[in-house]
């Protein structure tokens, strides 16, 4: 049995980690709500940058805890308030958080 990076989950028959599987498919939900989503705001762009990178990320294979919460983050703000989108936004969060937690203080860049 083949057993992925962080946290020990077990990688799917087919060879996917269902971490990557949840991310690809919570970022998906979300860059869709977002391409419906009508009211413009000013960092619409950035938002959907940032998912695609994601996607890219989950893509590759298992992507790197500190990359991906950064991302989150750049998401999170880019949305602000609008609030149409907080159940796609806690999706991928949900799916963010499987990878495990953030690196502790003494690992991150400064």
């Amino acid at each position: 049995m083949l057993r992925s990076g962080v946290g020990q989950r077990r990688v799917t028959g087919e060879g996917v980690d269902p971490r990557v599987a949840e991310l690809r498919s919570a970022v998906s939900r979300l860059r869709r709500e977002l391409a419906v989503h009508r009211a413009d705001f000013a960092d619409r762009g950035i938002a959907e940058d940032e998912l695609a990178a994601l996607d890219a990320m989950a893509i590759s294979g298992t992507p790197e805890v500190r990359r991906l919460r950064r991302s989150l983050l750049i998401v999170a703000g880019s949305l602000g308030s609008v609030s149409a989108l907080a159940g796609g936004l806690a999706a991928v969060r949900h799916a963010v958080e499987l990878f495990g937690p953030p690196p502790p203080e003494g690992d991150r860049p400064r």
